[in-house]
């Protein structure tokens, strides 16, 4: 087999769109994996290894469909969530992996009741109910309570499907809690500003101006 580097690459920058942060993605051909990119929840595999048998990624290649499956054995010492999808490189049948924390394995809808913070030294668990907003900058996501600031590691789209339904997105950076909310401004370009009651101003992008009005019924 030979398979180009930057030809597997574009697989793991395709799944990284939609797959929870630190998954770790894996190619498997034959009887061995091709690539593999590691994420928070590293297995420790190696290009070139050769594939357990009734592994994941043995499973997908033998049965040729999705599979995913809760597993452990005893070349990665942990049990580990997984999902694999069949694929096809040149013409060569493949298996496409994605190895997740175990957590994942049941969904979770319950949502937030604080989220813990970080300042300086020190982390600090708020009260979801005292948060007015939520920001990602610079790839880093941060949190605000009193008017202070708390970074989280957190991301926007993993926070989303557990905040209270008092938050609501307003931007691809931001999410607000609505109880927060003073008024509903337009800036000199007639775009909507949202503005808080401790004075904080921000933008409501085009992409979630129907949302924003829906919800807030204007």
């Amino acid at each position: 087999m030979n398979f180009r580097k930057e030809q597997l690459k574009q697989y793991s920058l395709i799944m990284e769109e939609w797959i929870p942060k630190g998954a770790s993605i894996a190619i498997a051909a034959w009887d061995r994996y091709i690539y593999y990119l590691a994420g928070g929840h590293d297995l420790h595999l190696k290009e070139g290894q050769k594939i357990q048998t009734n592994s994941l990624a043995d499973l997908v290649l033998k049965k040729g469909c999705r599979t995913e499956a809760v597993l452990e054995d005893a070349l990665f010492q942990v049990p580990y969530y997984g999902i694999g999808y069949p694929i096809e490189i040149n013409g060569e049948k493949a298996a496409l992996v994605v190895f997740l924390p175990l957590h994942h394995a049941v969904p979770i809808t319950s949502p937030y009741k604080y989220l813990t913070g970080k300042q300086e030294d020190e982390w600090k668990p708020i009260p979801i109910e005292k948060v007015s907003h939520i920001e990602s900058l610079q790839k880093k996501t941060w949190f605000y309570a009193n008017k202070e600031p708390y970074k989280t590691s957190i991301t926007l789209k993993d926070l989303q499907p557990r905040l209270p339904d008092s938050f609501l997105r307003i931007h691809r950076s931001y999410i607000v809690n609505i109880l927060f909310i003073d008024r509903i401004v337009r800036d000199f370009s007639s775009n909507l500003l949202i503005q808080l009651q401790d004075g904080t101003e921000l933008p409501v992008s085009q992409s979630h101006m129907t949302e924003v009005r829906g919800t807030l019924g204007f």
